[in-house]
């Protein structure tokens, strides 16, 4: 199969168009009236006498009404408004023509046969076929109030969102110095104080020149309670995660060094504190809708690959397999784009953790 220029895969589509408008207009419309006895599921609701009015011919190759009206009913609905006028009409199935053309002449210098044509084939068919495989399955409100409750009360521990803790700290390479400098941070009660505190004593921003708010230095971001998976943050270490849910109170600096265990020694002082809240049903509900047909759908391709592999036996060669090699590239790959410090003068802040529907404490 011949793999067209996206351009050409693009205005295909729009081709279709034309079969609505021959409709609309009432080109050669003894072709197009449904009579008795024309039966049939066609595209466009066509009768399989008018799905088969040719339009145009390329060799021995026609086009017909029924194909421009199945590839209307995948076109986006505003790009069909763009084909009114006879003259765009006419230009559409031109450009359909072209298409014909270049597709046949590339079957007839085998172009067809190429391993990436045939590979681009296998996954339109496997696209296809898991398409129709999805049929049936019940899109987010179709399922009842009841299925959706049903699911909500039976994974209740999905939707508790554990506290978040927001975390500040200031780090040294020296044990020493941290636990002298300890005793200061701890005399520290408002954000601006503890800001200029961290950008005067932390390693991390020496020979740098922080653009962002005072107040802000040192904020590593959110963490969730030690052993949560949703609540892991890679700026902060375990250690310091750990420690900043052993603080008691907003403000508090913990009262001892902690040792990331990587050299470094931190001051750690909690900034902001978001309580552990229990989504309710109705905050869950467009969710899990979501969930149960993204469930149901999964459930249907799962099946069909099921059944095939019982239809065809699939048998693994391990040996052949342990000595495949990968070929080597010809070129090394690009280098990445070299990392921009963010305003504040350390790494750059990662996406921030959910942090559910409490309220963050400012600093």
């Amino acid at each position: 199969m011949f793999r067209l220029h996206p351009m050409h895969e693009r205005r295909l589509g729009a081709i279709v168009a034309a079969a609505v408008m021959v409709l609309s207009l009432g080109c050669r419309e003894e072709a197009l009236q449904r009579g008795p006895g024309d039966g049939g599921s066609q595209a466009a609701g066509l009768s399989p006498k008018q799905a088969a009015l040719v339009l145009a011919n390329v060799g021995d190759k026609p086009i017909t009404l029924g194909e421009f009206a199945a590839t209307l009913e995948r076109m986006d609905q505003f790009d069909r408004l763009r084909y009114k006028t006879p003259e765009r009409r006419r230009e559409l199935l031109e450009e359909m023509i072209s298409v014909e053309l270049l597709a046949r002449e590339a079957q007839r210098r085998g172009l067809d046969k190429e391993p990436k044509t045939q590979e681009a084939l296998r996954q339109i068919l496997r696209d296809a076929i898991l398409r129709d495989a999805r049929k049936g399955a019940r899109g987010p409100v179709e399922f009842t109030k009841q299925e959706v409750k049903a699911y909500y009360e039976a994974n209740k521990d999905q939707y508790l969102e554990p506290e978040r803790r927001r975390v500040s700290h200031v780090i040294v390479a020296d044990k020493e110095k941290a636990e002298a400098l300890l005793t200061k941070a701890k005399e520290i009660s408002d954000p601006a104080s503890w800001g200029k505190f961290v950008l005067e004593n932390s390693d991390e921003y020496k020979g740098k020149k922080y653009a962002g708010p005072v107040e802000t230095a040192g904020d590593l971001g959110l963490v969730g309670p030690p052993g949560d998976g949703r609540g892991a943050n890679p700026r902060v270490s375990d250690a310091v995660r750990q420690a900043v849910f052993q603080a008691t109170k907003v403000g508090e600096v913990l009262d001892r060094v902690v040792d990331d265990g990587q050299g470094g020694f931190h001051l750690v002082r909690l900034i902001g504190l978001t309580k552990a809240h229990a989504r309710s049903f109705e905050e869950a509900e467009r969710n899990i809708r979501i969930i149960m047909s993204q469930q149901e759908i999964a459930a249907k391709e799962q099946q069909l690959e099921a059944d095939l592999r019982k239809k065809f036996p699939i048998t693994i060669d391990e040996g052949a397999l342990a000595e495949a090699t990968i070929p080597k590239p010809t070129a090394p790959p690009p280098a990445p784009p070299p990392t921009e410090p963010s305003p504040h003068g350390h790494a750059p802040p990662q996406p921030p953790i959910p942090s559910g529907h409490g309220h963050d404490h400012g600093h």
